[in-house]
């Protein structure tokens, strides 16, 4: 008896020849109401962001926090310190700001990249060592002249109403992604 799960799609796959026909087929398919989208480029393709609805910031948001807290500890550490051992020298206060500068200027920088590269992880599921995409057919990663847009599949989708929006977009190909390797 088969598992019927095994052959439930991960998404389907349209093959396209240059980068401006794949923002445009993405842009059609979003302008359609397909939300769940994504693209499989060799490089960077610009307007592809916006094209796909992608606006997250939440690393940029993570690493500014992240450097706001590496700052205020390294300050309010080295001020703690200083007043619970004071040390009078040569006439410096005892909160002397300019003696602080480096030390908070590092733990700013420590803070911003910790939290900045935590939070990318943490956002893109990494570290994943196989992605359902990979499987596909003709999704080859070393040619750098195919790009590839995925309408992935959902609680409501429709294989064959996916299939008829790709291939209005005149695709090269279209593949069908299975949701394991070897189904």
């Amino acid at each position: 008896m088969t598992d019927p799960a095994r052959h439930e799609p991960f998404a389907l796959l349209a093959e396209f020849d240059d980068p401006e026909r794949l923002v445009a087929a993405a842009h059609a398919l979003k302008e359609q109401g397909w939300a769940r989208l994504d693209a499989f480029t060799p490089f960077p393709v610009k307007g592809l962001d916006e094209a796909l609805g992608f606006a997250d910031d939440r690393v940029a948001k993570a690493t500014f926090v992240g450097g706001v807290v590496g700052a205020v500890t390294a300050f309010a550490m080295q001020a703690g310190l200083s007043l619970d051992y004071p040390l009078w020298t040569g006439g410096r206060p005892l909160i002397a700001v300019p003696s602080f500068l480096m030390i908070t200027f590092e733990l700013t920088v420590l803070g911003a990249v910790l939290a900045g590269i935590g939070t990318l992880l943490v956002t893109s599921r990494l570290p994943r060592f196989n992605h359902p995409a990979f499987d596909a057919e003709r999704l080859d990663l070393s040619r750098d002249d195919r790009y590839f847009l995925a309408i992935l599949a959902g609680p409501t989708f429709d294989r064959d109403e996916a299939g008829k929006a790709l291939a209005a977009l005149n695709p090269r190909s279209i593949t069908q992604v299975p949701k394991e390797p070897g189904a």
